[in-house]
């Protein structure tokens, strides 16, 4: 009984939590989401979390899912495209750790820590789908290493990308490229 009552109470006060939660099961299904992230994303339980992610991000979502049904972390973090229940993009940092029931994986679950303002689009500019996705991480305030990790690429191989960006956009610098590409510059 202790233990069921701190589960309801639990729930309940994360209901009431003004940053959406959520928990998905070990297949990847919505199994509760808060007030704040209904907001957010909608009702979406009963639904796979790859039906409110980005086309192009699905596989980066399904890999960071997989790391903590596996529970080779401790925790995964990062920058994620959702739809919110317009449609509409949303552009968010999500945290997400496994759930446990005893020594077995059971779930997941996650908080969306902040939503950022979404990336301009990049298409009238000459540069390859890799850079694109370098730029618009640049345009979150990520550093090489964090761009490394999210996008599962040595720190060496992001600044080649990084430098032929630079190349491409004629700018000098990260903070160069963020201007030119945001139209300030």
């Amino acid at each position: 009984m202790g233990s069921a009552l701190h589960s309801m109470q639990l729930e309940d006060v994360l209901e009431h939590v003004n940053v959406p939660s959520y928990v998905l099961d070990n297949r990847g299904v919505v199994r509760w989401v808060n007030a704040a992230g209904r907001i957010l994303v909608g009702n979406v339980k009963g639904r796979h979390f790859t039906s409110i992610v980005a086309p192009e991000e699905t596989l980066r979502a399904r890999e960071r899912f997989a790391r903590n049904v596996v529970g080779s972390v401790k925790v995964t973090d990062g920058a994620m495209t959702v739809f919110d229940p317009d449609g509409n993009r949303v552009s968010v940092d999500v945290s997400s750790v496994p759930l446990y029931d005893g020594e077995h994986v059971v779930g997941v679950f996650g908080q969306v820590s902040d939503i950022v303002e979404e990336p301009h689009a990049h298409s009238q500019l000459p540069l390859t789908p890799r850079q694109t996705q370098v730029l618009e991480l640049l345009e979150r305030g990520r550093t090489t290493g964090q761009i490394a990790n999210e996008l599962h690429l040595s720190t060496e191989t992001v600044r080649n990308h990084i430098r032929n960006l630079l190349r491409a956009l004629g700018a000098h610098s990260r903070l160069e490229a963020v201007a030119i590409a945001s139209g300030v510059y």
